[in-house]
């Protein structure tokens, strides 16, 4: 079985973080999702999608997204089915976030993410080329030893 979705859009929202009865973080937000299709003559079409978010990535999402970021998401889609205030069966359809990454500029997110550290330069010295040989060449091609394959260190 495969159970796979992956979106990118803003939230409609800033992200609430909410913590269950024993003790585990949760959100709830909507992702607007541009449709990739537009029919000639018609405005663009959007969708809604409703995600969840549990524990470390709620809390993750909680501290650095607000309304109108752009958010990609990676989850899987779960429904679920409830009773409304008037005794109405409904059924949810969400996105269960497992990995959520940034999308837009560095200004849109409003820079409040640490910046990755810069790695360390390197220096590369040349060799001198004496300390290179030319290795012999048969005339297959291989240079490692005959047909019989002595010379292979394998």
């Amino acid at each position: 079985m495969l159970n796979c979705a992956v979106i990118m859009g803003r939230l409609t929202a800033t992200p609430e973080l909410r913590t269950t009865g024993s003790g585990i973080s949760v959100t709830s937000f909507t992702v607007a999702v541009d449709r990739a299709y537009v029919k000639a003559g018609e405005e663009k079409q959007t969708d809604f999608i409703n995600v969840v978010a549990w524990r470390n990535t709620a809390e993750f999402i909680t501290r650095f997204f607000t309304k109108g970021q752009m958010i990609a998401i990676q989850g899987s889609i779960q429904t679920r089915n409830y009773e409304d205030k008037n005794g109405n069966k409904r059924t949810a359809v969400e996105i269960v976030a497992q990995n959520v990454s940034f999308c837009g500029s560095k200004s849109e997110s409003g820079g409040n993410y640490a910046q990755p550290q810069a790695a360390p330069a390197v220096s590369y010295q040349s060799a001198d080329a004496g300390s290179f040989s030319v290795l012999p060449d048969d005339s297959q091609g291989f240079p490692f030893g005959s047909d019989d394959d002595e010379g292979l260190p394998f």
